[in-house]
């Protein structure tokens, strides 16, 4: 198994057009093969001393493959192009991490 933190940076006020956007894409992620957990989550002010600032204009997806090759398979999978087409103009950048546990 191997784990996956995508920091998506989106464009000022975008965040909500592009969870709806996922949230649509969501079902089919998570019929493909090899996917085990697939969501997106937003920062929240969890009172902690010392906290970082909150980014509203960040989605970190967590995600959990079996493998390195599913997660390939899912990076080509057509549902994929097509919604990264569609959130095309709502994104400035993408930061992917791939992790074993230890």
């Amino acid at each position: 198994m191997i784990h996956v933190i995508a920091t998506i940076t989106l464009r000022p006020g975008g965040r909500t057009e592009f969870l709806k956007a996922f949230h649509q894409l969501m079902p089919l992620v998570h019929d493909e093969v090899g996917c085990l957990e697939y969501g997106p989550a937003v920062d929240i002010d969890a009172g902690l001393p010392n906290g970082p600032e909150l980014r509203d204009n960040v989605v970190v997806v967590v995600e959990k493959w079996e493998s390195p090759a599913t997660l390939r398979d899912h990076l080509q999978a057509p549902h994929m192009t097509a919604y990264r087409e569609q959130v095309a103009d709502l994104v400035v950048s993408t930061q992917i991490q791939v992790l074993e546990p230890a």
